[in-house]
This record gives C-alpha cells, sequence and structure tokens, in this order.
C-alpha cells in the first residue's frame, strides 16, 4: 500500500499545496509519526496527478520562477475517504536502535549504560519542550483546535500523542538510570 499517496491526499485535502509545503509538512507536522523525503514526495505528486487524484496550476514568480500548486479532485477526495473508514491492523514494531543497544545492556559497563541512558534522558528532555512549544504555538495560533471541527484538530492529537510518548519515555529512562546507579556492576 502506498500511504505516502493518502498523506498527501490528507494535506491537500485541508489546502492546496506546493511539494516544497508538502515536504516541509513531513519535517514539521507529520514529522513527529511519519517521514518521506523530498524524492520520495515529487514522484508520488507526479504519480498521484497521473491518476487523476490531484492536479496542478502553474504560478509564476518574478519572471521566470514556476511553481506547481496542487490541489486534491473529487476522485482524489474519494480515495481519501475510502482509506480513512479502512480499519487497519496494529503495525508491527518500528526498529529503534536505541532499544536494540538497550537489549545487549550486559555487554556495557555501568558507566557507559549510564552514558547512553543520561544521554538519551537530555535528547528526550529537549523533545518534550519542542513539542510542548509546538502545541502551544498551535493552540495560540487557533484557540479551537482542539475542537473536533477544528482544521487543525489532527494536528493537535498529534502533537499530544507525541508529548505523551516522550514523556513516558522520559519516566522510563530515569527510572532506568537510577537502577543502573543502584546497581552493583
Amino acid at each position: 500500500m502506498r500511504v505516502l499517496k493518502y498523506a498527501i491526499l490528507g494535506l491537500l485535502d485541508q489546502r492546496e499545496l506546493t511539494g516544497y509545503d508538502i515536504t516541509k509538512h513531513f519535517k514539521d507536522s507529520l514529522g513527529q509519526f511519519w517521514s518521506a523525503k523530498h524524492s520520495q514526495i515529487y514522484p508520488e505528486l507526479k504519480r498521484l496527478t497521473e491518476e487523476g487524484f490531484i492536479e496542478f496550476d502553474i504560478h509564476i514568480q518574478g519572471k521566470k520562477l514556476e511553481k506547481k500548486v496542487y490541489q486534491i479532485t473529487g476522485a482524489g477526495k474519494e480515495e481519501l475517504r475510502q482509506w480513512l473508514r479502512t480499519k487497519d491492523p496494529i503495525p508491527e514494531t518500528t526498529k529503534d536502535e536505541f532499544m536494540l543497544k538497550t537489549f545487549f545492556i550486559s555487554s556495557m559497563d555501568k558507566k557507559e549504560a549510564a552514558d547512553l541512558f543520561a544521554y538519551q534522558l537530555l535528547e528526550r528532555t529537549k523533545k518534550v519542550d519542542v513539542l510542548e512549544q509546538k502545541l502551544h504555538a498551535l493552540t495560540e495560533e487557533d484557540p479551537s483546535a482542539e475542537s473536533l471541527h477544528s482544521a487543525q484538530f489532527g494536528h493537535y492529537l498529534v502533537l499530544t500523542r507525541a508529548i505523551e510518548r516522550e514523556k513516558g519515555y522520559v519516566r522510563w529512562l530515569q527510572k532506568t538510570l537510577k537502577r543502573i546507579d543502584s546497581s552493583m556492576i
């Protein structure tokens, strides 16, 4: 299944966007749970256009610079709605290199383990701060973002879930560091 297809259709269902704008969404709002590179997005835009799910207008900037502004078609809206209604199984576990290192923690000495976990704790704490700033900015920009009827409600839900995920990670890291510090290794 081409999930990128539906991510792009969903973005375009919210508003018209350029390829650059779509790429930016994958770095910002969608980046908490889905990733796509520039080199994946533009071929998918071409395919979606060929399939009739999106179309574009060419806007001229300055004297020569052309930019394509994409919008979803009626067929694209129907394709997106069908996908949104499907019930998917829980995905397989995602790869997490830190968890793989954690699994083999017995091969490290106490200081190495403590350093590894302290670094993760620092980075995850920073991530919580960044996510909370994004959530604050979102609700400042759109006070109705917490409402089901807001166009930003999905973004709000994803941010709050990402914050909870990272806070849970931070709590687990703190507990693990205490165990490492109190161990007799």
